[in-house]
């Protein structure tokens, strides 16, 4: 029988790399290792290995998660992340509720509520916050002009993005391409 391990802050495949070794380190064998969480063989973790794996995964800012509420909360920000900073072909202008009901097998209202109390932002500003976040990243590198950047993330229009650009960073993303500012990137498990 194999066993769900839900993992805290695991937002990108070098993620996936340090957690692989963390469990390769502790002789526990890995069937699959996700952004947010790795799939064991269940009868390898006795409290001994689990308290090492505990200690090992938050000496390099993982953390496991061991209650439903939250598994299911990393789940929602690993499918958001994966989506929006992970698949260059993943249509961004997709309809989020239905995406996230029916990835989780849970009605949105559901997911949105639990969203809000436990994070204290709405489901709906996480997602515009990564898809700045993004937006960002493509400003930084200079490869897209704003309205490249518009499209490829599901925004109606460059007014659109720019408004919402301008709420979150507090410049327009003009400014923010011509003034490069490295420093104001956030790593992706810290944005809310």
């Amino acid at each position: 029988m194999s066993l769900t391990i839900n993992i805290k802050n695991m937002v990108c495949q070098r993620c996936n790399l340090v957690v692989s070794q963390i469990f390769s380190d502790l002789g526990i064998e890995l069937l699959s290792v996700d952004l947010g969480q790795a799939v064991v063989v269940e009868d390898q973790l006795s409290g001994a290995k689990l308290e090492a794996l505990d200690n090992a995964l938050q000496a390099n800012g993982f953390e496991r998660i061991d209650d439903k509420k939250g598994g299911l909360l990393e789940r929602m920000k690993t499918l958001i992340i994966k989506s929006i900073h992970h698949q260059d072909h993943f249509n961004l202008s997709i309809n989020w509720s239905d995406f996230l009901a029916d990835e989780l097998n849970y009605d949105y209202s559901y997911l949105s509520t639990l969203f809000s109390s436990v994070s204290g932002i709405t489901l709906e500003q996480y997602i515009i916050r990564q898809k700045i976040e993004k937006a960002k990243e493509y400003l930084i590198y200079g490869q897209l002009s704003v309205k490249e950047i518009a499209f490829k993330l599901g925004y109606s229009s460059v007014a659109h993005l720019s408004t919402q650009f301008k709420k979150v960073t507090g410049m327009t993303p003009s400014r923010f391409k011509s003034s490069r500012p490295m420093a104001s990137r956030k790593p992706l498990d810290n944005i809310m």
